[in-house]
Parts: structure tokens; sequence; C-alpha cells
């Protein structure tokens, strides 16, 4: 099992990082994993969208995935169950979300990631996963909070 795990405080109310979640194909210009993303559609609480992920720097085959909306709280993130997704569920079982705490300053989000391999695929995935998965979420967390206080994903060159 690979599980990832960023927290960050954003400068934004709760609100305003679930909208930008939510919003899966704004969400998708900070989060280089999702894209690109196929299709979505919303109906109140619930996204589903689909994409061609990339996971450790290698293109994935298409997956339908679902956000739910629990308001104020997080948001909870999967894959459809079959029949949609035959080869992502023959290969693992994933689970994600985005958890929003209010702060005196804005909102805390913990961003969690988590890929439990079927043993066939475990000793291949996860060992790539483990170099490359931390840093990516770690990447995209700075992307949203970026968006997020300034309105661009990628933050400022530093200067010399």
């Amino acid at each position: 099992m690979i599980r990832v795990q960023v927290v960050e405080d954003v400068s934004a109310t709760t609100e305003q990082v679930l909208s930008l979640v939510m919003n899966i194909e704004r969400y998708a210009e900070v989060d280089a994993k999702i894209r690109p993303v196929l299709w979505s559609r919303r109906d109140g609480n619930r996204v589903e969208f689909a994409c061609r992920p990339t996971l450790a720097g290698l293109r994935q085959p298409k997956v339908v995935q679902f956000l739910e909306l629990t308001p104020g709280r997080r948001i909870d993130i999967g894959l459809l169950p079959k029949p949609h997704n035959r080869l992502a569920h023959a290969m693992a079982r994933f689970e994600a979300s985005f958890d929003c705490v209010p702060t005196d300053g804005g909102t805390r989000i913990t961003r969690t990631l988590q890929f439990t391999f079927r043993p066939a695929l475990r000793w291949l995935m996860e060992p790539l996963l483990r170099r490359r998965l931390q840093r990516d979420v770690e990447d995209e967390t700075r992307r949203a909070k970026n968006y997020l206080e300034t309105g661009h994903p990628e933050a400022p060159p530093t200067s010399r």
C-alpha cells in the first residue's frame, strides 16, 4: 500500500478550496496527474469525470472517477465501480481526499492519496510511486495554494 499525505495552509476560505477542487477542469490546471480531463458532469455534491492520469511519470489508461463533497469539510475521491475502470480495478484500489479545516488565516488542507496494488503489480508499482508520488502531491498542493492566493497555478520565480 502507498499512502501520501500533504498538509498545506492557504489564505483562502474552505468554500474557495472545495469549489476549486469540485471544478475539475480548473483543478486540472494545478494537478498534472489528472490531465487531460476528457469529460465531466456535476449533479449537486457529486462530480464524475474521465481522465488519462499520469502516475510517477507514466501515462495510465482512461479512468472514470468521482468527487463527493461534504459541504464545508471535505471531498472524497475514488474510482467508479465496474463496469467502469475494469483495468484499474484489476490493478489497484484507489482512494483520495481533501480535508479542510478553517484556520485564523484561511484553511488547512490535508491532501491524501492511497493506492493498494494487487500482488502481481505491487513489486513494480509501489517502488515507482514511493519515489515520485510524495513530490508530485507536494507540487500539486503548492500549485493549488498559489492558484487560490494569486489566481495563477505556478508560483512566481524566486529572485536570485
